[in-house]
C-alpha cells in the first residue's frame, strides 16, 4: 500500500477526513511509539508510524484515505503494571475518538495483555496478536442533510420521559419490517414513533448506544451477551449492532435519521451515557483501548499499588476524570453528540463517580464547573444517576444547578406506600410535591426530581406487583445477581396466577403507581412496556438477556390493552391541566387573592393533617390542589388558571369513606378517576357539603371541582 504520509495536525483527535485525505491523531502521555494500522477488505494490515508528537498527541496525515477505511492503533511503551503502565503493541486498540466502529470484540485469550496460564497472572506479558478478534474503527464522512432540524428545547415542566432499549423496543414489533427490527432505523419507523407519540411522551431516553463490549467472555461462556450496553469502549461511535444495513459507518447516518424522525414527531432524544467506567474491566480485563493507549492517564489507579484500579462503579475500573485529557474526552464527546448528532440531553450513569471531588475535597468537582460554563452542554437536559457503589456514593439531592436527578427516594417511597408498609406520610408528601426537601435549598425547581417507579434495572411494573422475590435463574449466576430488596408485593401469589381477585388487584396496583407517578410534581419517567403490562418473568437484572425476557411484547391481552388505554388517557389528562405541571414549588399559602392555599393536606375526616404525618400506621391522605393559585405565568405574561382537584389516597386494606374538607364543602366536586374502577370513570358522580367520598381499599380517587 503506497500512501503519502504528511505531518498532519494535533488539533483534532481521531480520524478526520477533509475531502482528500485523513488526519489521524491519538493522545498518549506515556507512550514511546504509536503505529496507525490500516486494514483492507481482506483484513490485511499496513502500519504507519506516527512520528509527529505535540502535547502528547501523536499525529499524521495520510493522503487519499477515504471514508470507509478501517483502522486501529498499536501503542508501544513500558509494560510495568505495578507502576500503572500496560503498553503492549501486540494488541490492536480502538481509537477513543473513532466516530464509527465495525463489529464486536470477539472473546479469546489474544485480547488480554497477560497470559492466562502464567502464575503471575496480569504481571506476565502476552504477545499474541489480537487484531483478528478486534473490531476496526472506520473513517466517516460526517455530511448529513438535517433539513433544518434543531433541538426541541421542550420545557422541563412539560417533559415526560420514556426509557427504552433500541433493540428491545423494536425486536418483536409486528408492524416494523423484520430487517429493521432491533435497529436505529426500526426505532425511527412510523409504527414505533406512533406508539410513543400516542402516549404523549415528549422525550425518549435511550439506554447506552455508545459502542460497547457486547461479548465479554464470562457471558459468552454461558451463551449470553451484554444486552444493556453499560460497558462502553468508545464515546463517539453509535453501536454498530443497531445498524440496519450493517455497512461500515452506516450506523452514524442511521442514528442521525432516527433523531431527525423523533424531532419531526415532537419528541426529544436523551442518551444514557456511561462516562464513569469502560468495558475493559479490572486488572484482569482485556486490553482493548484506553488500557493499552495510556492506562495511567485514563484510569484511577490505587495510589499505593498502581497495578490495581479504583472501582467506584462495581464494574472493575473508574475513569480518571481529574486528568485533563480524560476530562477533555468526555466534554468533546458530549459536544459531539449535541452538535453533530442533535441529541437533546444526557442521563449520566453512576454520576457520583464523576463527582468524587465533591465530597473527597469538599469542593465542586471540576467536571461540573466546566459543564456549567460550557455554551453547548449547559443548554441541554442533564440528568444524574446520583449514586455509585463507593463509600459515600449516595448523593441524591446534592448535585448542582442545571442538573436533574433520578430520584431514588421517590421510587422507594411510592413503592412502600402502595404495598402498605408502615412509613411516614410526610415522606410521601415530599416526594409527591417534587421533593423540595432535596432540591429547593440548592436553588433548583421541581424538575430537578426525575420521578420513577421502575427503570431498566429492577422489576418491570407488572413484575413489581407480581413477585416478592427475584427470579434470575436464566442469568447463570444461581439467582445471586440483582437486587434482593425490591420493595415489591405479589398481591397474594408469586408469579403467574389465574386467581381473578389477585389479577384484579395487580391491575389496580399498576394503575395506582402510574397515576401517582404522572400526577406528582417533577418530571415523570416511564419504563417502556410498563404501560402495557410487560413482564420479565420476575427477572430483575436483565443486563445479559438479549431475548424475549427483555424484549417488549406487542401481543397484548385484553387487560394489557386496557392498561395502555388508561396510561394514554392519564398522560393526556396531566398535559391538559397545568396544576400537575407546575414550574415552581408549592408555598402552602393563599396566592393571587385566592381564598384557599395553593396546596393543603387533610386526613380521612376532612381535618388538616397533624400528628398523622409521622404515624407509620396511617395510610390515608387527601391533597387539595388549587388551580386558581398557580404563581407562574406563561412566557407572554398570561396568568395560568386551572381547575382545582382533590386527591384521595387510600393504601389501607379496607374501603374507607372520606369527609370533604370543611373549607371546600361549599363547592361541587365531580368524580373523574377511581383506580379500583378501571381508572377514568364513564359516569360522573358529584359530591357536596357533608357527602362522604368512598375510596376503595388500595385505591386513588380524584375529584375535580365542578364550580
Amino acid at each position: 500500500m503506497s500512501i503519502q504520509q504528511l505531518p498532519g495536525t494535533a488539533n483534532e483527535l481521531g480520524a478526520t477526513w477533509d475531502g482528500q485525505g485523513t488526519n489521524f491523531a491519538l493522545f498518549s502521555e506515556n507512550a514511546t511509539k504509536v503505529e496507525l494500522c490500516l486494514f483492507d477488505s481482506s483484513d490485511r494490515e499496513t502500519r504507519f508510524e506516527l512520528r509527529e508528537v505535540y502535547n502528547f498527541v501523536w499525529h499524521g496525515y495520510l493522503a487519499d484515505i477515504q471514508p470507509g477505511q478501517r483502522y486501529g492503533f498499536r501503542v508501544h511503551g513500558p509494560f510495568e503494571p505495578e507502576q500503572g503502565h500496560r503498553f503492549n503493541p501486540s494488541k490492536l486498540l480502538i481509537d477513543p475518538y473513532a466516530k464509527a466502529i465495525a463489529g464486536d470484540v470477539q472473546p479469546g485469550p489474544e485480547i488480554f495483555g497477560y497470559d492466562w496460564n502464567d502464575p503471575d497472572e496480569d504481571l506476565s506479558y502476552f504477545d499474541a496478536d489480537s487484531a483478528a478478534l478486534m473490531p476496526k474503527c472506520v473513517v466517516i464522512d460526517p455530511a448529513f442533510d438535517w433539513e433544518g432540524d434543531q433541538r426541541l428545547e421542550i420545557p422541563w415542566n412539560e417533559t415526560i420521559i420514556y426509557e427504552l432499549h433500541v433493540k428491545g423496543f423494536t425486536q418483536q414489533h409486528p408492524k416494523i419490517p423484520q430487517k429493521l427490527r432491533g435497529t436505529y432505523a426500526g426505532l425511527a419507523h412510523p409504527a414505533a414513533i406512533k406508539h410513543i407519540q400516542s402516549l404523549g411522551i415528549t422525550a425518549v431516553e435511550l439506554m447506552p448506544v455508545h459502542h460497547f463490549n457486547a461479548l465479554p467472555g464470562y457471558l459468552v461462556d454461558k451463551g449470553l451477551r451484554n444486552y444493556w450496553g453499560y460497558d462502553s469502549l468508545n464515546y463517539f461511535a453509535p453501536y454498530s449492532g443497531y445498524s440496519a444495513s450493517g455497512e461500515a459507518g452506516a450506523q452514524v447516518r442511521e442514528f442521525k435519521q432516527m433523531v431527525k424522525a423523533f424531532h419531526a414527531a415532537g419528541i426529544e432524544v436523551i442518551l444514557d451515557v456511561v462516562y464513569n467506567h469502560t468495558g475493559e474491566g479490572n486488572h484482569m480485563g482485556p486490553t482493548l483501548s484506553f488500557r493499552g493507549i495510556d492506562n495511567a492517564s485514563y484510569y484511577r489507579l490505587v495510589w499505593e499499588n498502581e497495578r490495581y484500579y479504583m472501582d467506584y462503579t462495581g464494574c472493575g475500573n473508574t475513569l480518571r476524570v481529574s486528568h485533563p485529557q480524560t476530562l477533555k474526552l468526555i466534554m468533546d464527546s458530549l459536544r459531539y453528540w449535541v452538535l453533530e448528532m442533535h441529541v437533546d440531553g444526557f442521563r449520566f450513569d453512576l454520576a457520583s463517580a464523576l463527582a468524587r471531588e465533591m465530597y473527597e475535597q469538599g469542593t465542586l468537582a471540576t467536571f461540573f464547573d466546566i459543564i456549567h460554563q460550557d455554551p453547548v452542554i449547559s443548554r441541554v437536559k442533564l440528568i444524574a444517576e446520583p449514586w455509585d457503589v463507593g463509600d459515600g456514593g449516595y448523593q441524591v439531592g446534592k448535585f448542582p444547578l442545571l442538573w436533574s436527578e433520578w430520584n431514588g427516594k421517590y421510587r422507594d417511597t411510592a413503592r412502600d406506600f402502595w404495598r402498605g408498609e408502615d412509613s411516614a406520610l410526610a415522606e410521601f408528601a415530599y416526594r409527591f410535591t417534587g421533593s423540595s426537601d432535596l432540591y429547593e435549598f440548592t436553588g433548583r425547581r421541581p424538575h430537578a426530581s426525575i420521578n420513577f417507579i421502575t427503570a431498566h434495572d429492577g422489576f418491570t411494573l407488572r413484575d413489581l406487583v407480581s413477585y416478592n422475590e427475584k427470579h434470575n435463574d436464566e442469568n447463570g449466576e444461581g439467582n445471586r445477581d440483582g437486587e434482593d430488596h425490591n420493595r415489591s408485593w405479589n398481591c397474594g401469589a408469586e408469579g403467574e396466577t389465574d386467581d381473578p381477585e389477585i389479577l384484579q388487584l395487580r391491575a389496580q396496583q399498576q394503575r395506582n403507581f402510574l397515576a401517582t407517578l404522572l400526577l406528582s410534581q417533577g418530571v415523570p419517567m416511564l419504563l417502556a412496556g410498563d404501560e402495557m403490562g410487560r413482564s420479565q418473568g420476575g427477572n430483575n437484572n436483565g443486563y445479559c438477556q438479549d431475548s424475549e425476557i427483555s424484549w417488549v411484547n406487542w401481543q397484548l391481552s385484553p387487560d394489557n390493552k386496557a392498561l395502555l388505554q388508561y396510561t394514554r388517557r392519564l398522560i393526556r389528562f396531566v398535559q391538559e391541566h397545568p396544576t400537575f405541571r407546575r414550574r415552581k414549588w408549592f408555598q402552602g399559602r393563599a396566592i393571587h387573592g385566592s381564598e384557599a392555599s395553593d396546596i393543603s393536606w387533610y386526613n380521612v375526616e376532612g381535618l388538616p393533617m397533624g400528628d398523622e404525618w409521622d404515624a407509620g400506621f396511617v395510610k390515608t391522605l387527601v391533597i387539595f390542589l388549587n388551580g386558581k393559585a398557580i404563581p407562574t405565568r406563561t412566557h407572554r405574561g398570561e396568568q395560568i388558571v386551572d381547575d382545582s382537584f382533590l386527591l384521595f389516597f387510600n393504601a389501607h386494606y379496607e374501603l374507607l369513606e372520606f369527609a370533604l374538607p370543611e373549607v371546600l364543602r361549599d363547592r361541587s366536586w365531580r368524580l373523574i378517576l377511581d383506580t379500583k374502577d378501571g381508572g377514568f370513570v364513564k359516569r360522573t358522580k358529584s359530591f357536596r357539603t357533608k357527602d362522604r367520598v368512598p375510596v376503595p381499599a388500595r385505591a386513588l380517587v380524584i375529584l375535580q371541582c365542578a364550580d
